[in-house]
């Protein structure tokens, strides 16, 4: 992939758009493309973390596990989005273990790198704007879980990864839907089987098609609401 392409990957970033250009393509001088098949590790709970990354195209699962053995999945990576970057902050070994769901690109930053260019002021500057947007996001995040009952998280889920459709290709299971909003699987299923019987959805496989007309129905009742 082209250096400029790289530098357009990192802007469209929900981390990295606000950075200067000059500043992107100090950032990619310590990174590299890495590609991975779905059920690819990308690295595990407590490897020392040398590396954060960024999806550029495909899905990441980052689970932990518990004393246990359990593995609960924390989040779902979507393209433009950095997992890892903790390990810039506080101990260098990874929280999570981070698995490829599918054919995915990442581009691998390296942490030895990054940290060095944080010794740049203007550098250093811009990164804590974005910090503080993403301290933002995280309080949505939070507030999202609270404020909001499964089946919204559900749809709100659907339309932040895929996007506002009447059919949608889905590429990561049930269970991981379920984690990945916030409920069990218990209680997704029982979701799914009365947004079925009140025809909202039908699910086939890794298809599912929603109701003709239902975003459209959606937004004119929220504008009522």
């Amino acid at each position: 992939m082209p250096s400029m392409n790289l530098v357009m990957v990192l802007k469209r970033s929900d981390l990295f758009a606000d950075v200067g250009d000059s500043h992107l393509k100090a950032i990619l001088s310590g990174s590299r493309m890495r590609h991975y098949e779905k059920n690819d590790f990308i690295f595990f709970e407590g490897d020392e973390g040398s590396a954060f990354y960024l999806l550029v195209e495909g899905s990441v699962k980052l689970a932990k596990s518990s004393a246990d053995g359990q593995e609960t999945l924390v989040k779902l990576v979507r393209p433009g989005e950095v997992f890892a970057e903790i390990i810039l902050f506080e101990k260098s070994g990874y929280p999570v273990t981070a698995e490829s769901a599918g054919p995915s690109k990442v581009l691998e930053i390296s942490r030895k790198h990054f940290l060095t260019l944080l010794d740049d002021t203007g550098f250093r500057n811009e990164f804590i704007a974005l910090l503080i947007r993403r301290q933002r996001y995280l309080v949505n995040r939070i507030l999202v879980l609270t404020a909001y009952d499964v089946e919204e998280r559900f749809f709100m889920f659907l339309r932040e990864r895929y996007g506002a459709h009447q059919t949608y290709r889905i590429d990561v299971s049930k269970q991981d839907m379920a984690s990945a909003i916030g409920t069990i699987p218990e209680t997704f299923s029982r979701m799914l089987k009365r947004l079925k019987t009140n025809k909202t959805l039908r699910w086939t496989g890794k298809t599912l098609h929603l109701a003709s007309g239902f975003w459209e129905n959606r937004e004119d009742h929220d504008r009522k609401a």
